[in-house]
């Protein structure tokens, strides 16, 4: 699977911003989901998950209530919807693959992962 993420830019504090990761080589409805970032000088951390089939999402404490991850298997796509951006969002984001059933959070669960597209929120 080829994951290609885009959407991001640069957006002042408390915009919005929706994150696109599409996918080709293999149908995406094989696969759990997940969106992680990286801040400069920070390890790769978890944002984000979908299941296979749309029906669980999981997200980390911070983003919950402002983030919504959503997919379509039919146009292979996946979404990072962006709400109420605090400057401590400003990372890479990356788009990633899992073969479980699951949601998993951990980045060692996934195996094919997108190149990043970068969010920076101004205060």
């Amino acid at each position: 699977v080829q994951l290609q993420a885009s959407g991001g830019g640069l957006v002042q504090a408390g915009g919005s911003l929706r994150l696109s990761c599409a996918a080709s080589g293999r149908t995406l409805s094989n696969y759990a989901m997940g969106w992680f970032r990286q801040a400069p000088g920070q390890a790769r951390t978890f944002v984000s998950t979908i299941k296979w089939d749309g029906t669980i999402t999981y997200y980390e404490d911070s983003v919950k209530g402002r983030f919504t991850i959503s997919r379509d298997n039919g146009k292979n796509l996946v979404y990072l919807l962006m709400n109420g951006l605090k400057p401590e969002d400003t990372a890479v984001y990356y788009c990633a693959a899992s073969d479980t059933s699951g949601v998993p959070v951990e980045s060692s669960w996934y195996t094919y992962w997108g190149q990043g597209t970068q969010v920076t929120v101004s205060s």
